[in-house]
């Protein structure tokens, strides 16, 4: 797993601030389309979190983790909304607006 989390963490390093990508987005430019789950747990034991965004990958949805590893969902979103990141009358972030398409 090593280097696949390592291509993980490369990824969403990339996430500028203000922008969320979908664990299924990361998975897909990771090199597997069904590595979702992998990057979720990659995530959770995120070795850098200063550093790894982790807190900028959400469902596909728009919904933020409901285990975010640093303290719950609240804490997550309050990360995103700290950079500009907001969120629809349903609690999803605006996909529309927020996705990063990898650019």
């Amino acid at each position: 797993m090593g280097n696949t989390f390592e291509r993980i963490y490369e990824i969403v390093i990339k996430i500028p601030p203000g922008r969320v990508a979908t664990y299924g987005q990361i998975a897909a430019m990771a090199g597997n389309p069904r590595w979702s789950q992998v990057v979720g747990f990659a995530l959770h034991v995120n070795p850098m979190p200063g550093k790894i965004p982790c807190h900028r990958v959400v469902n596909r949805f728009g919904e933020t983790s409901k285990a975010f590893a640093f303290g719950g969902e609240c804490i997550q979103r309050r990360m995103l909304e700290d950079e500009g990141v907001s969120f629809l009358p349903d609690g999803k972030v605006d996909m529309e607006r927020y996705a990063w398409r990898g650019e």
